[in-house]
Parts: structure tokens; C-alpha cells; sequence
């Protein structure tokens, strides 16, 4: 079972990891009704990839790997729990906006958007990418039991 949630869990990160990237070309194109409806589609996407990442991570620390006590007590670990949690709470405003457009977009109408709300879309999205890396980082530390 340890080997399932742990299979599970990486293919819900990688899956998070492909709908950031799939945003993040979208963002930077022209806004039309056709790619605001895949933004608003590739972020439920990421959303619910979030979502299965934490509870499957935490199935994983709680239920099938070292326990609880080794995990909460581990500072890559700890990297790596907070800044999925700040990332996920970065990733709640381009959320809020793109989910706004879901009135137009069933219109037919290109959602309006200023230059300035898409320029701070694209920077989190850019945040994001860091704390991805560093998530990875961190995992890359776990896994080895530290630096060494």
C-alpha cells in the first residue's frame, strides 16, 4: 500500500507540475474565449492535483511511511510542507480570476482583463515555479537523508 500512495502522490505532483506549465503558456498568449476556457479548466485541473498531492502526503506521513513524529521533526520536510502551503495560497489569486471570467466565457466574450492583472498572474505563476523547484530540492534532501 506504501508503494501506491507513493505512486499516487508523485503522479498528482507531476500532474500539478503539467497544468502550471500548460497555464503558463496559456497566460502569455492573447486572451481569447478559447484560452480562457483552458485556463479556467487547466486550473481546476491544478487545483484538484493540488489537492490530492496534500491529502495523499499526508495519508503518507500519517498512515504508510515513518510516521508522523520523523516527518514533523524533519527540516526538509518542513521546507517543503510550507512552501506548498504558500503556494497554494499564491495560487488562490490567478484561482479568484480566472474563475471571474466564467461569465463571459459562457458568453462567448474574451473576459476583461488589465495588463496590470495579468502581469501579477504571470509573476506568481513565476513564484510558483520557484517553490516548485524549491519543493524538489527539498525532496531531493529528504530522500538522501540530508546534504550528504
Amino acid at each position: 500500500m506504501s508503494t501506491l500512495m507513493a505512486f499516487l502522490h508523485h503522479l498528482a505532483a507531476f500532474t500539478l507540475v503539467a497544468a502550471l506549465a500548460v497555464e503558463f503558456v496559456l497566460i502569455r498568449q492573447e486572451l481569447t474565449v478559447s484560452s480562457a476556457r483552458r485556463l479556467i479548466a487547466t486550473d481546476g485541473v491544478f487545483g484538484a492535483a493540488a489537492g490530492a498531492v496534500l491529502v495523499i502526503g499526508l495519508l503518507r506521513v500519517f498512515f504508510f511511511e515513518k510516521g508522523a513524529a520523523y516527518y514533523w521533526s524533519d527540516h526538509a520536510f518542513l521546507t517543503k510542507f510550507i512552501v506548498f502551503v504558500l503556494v497554494g495560497l499564491l495560487s488562490i489569486v490567478p484561482t479568484v480570476e480566472f474563475l471571474s471570467w466564467r461569465k463571459a466565457v459562457r458568453a462567448g466574450e474574451i473576459p476583461t482583463v488589465s495588463a496590470g492583472k495579468l502581469k501579477t498572474i504571470r509573476t506568481i505563476m513565476h513564484v510558483e515555479v520557484v517553490g516548485i523547484v524549491i519543493i524538489l530540492l527539498a525532496a531531493a534532501i529528504m530522500a538522501r537523508g540530508g546534504w550528504i
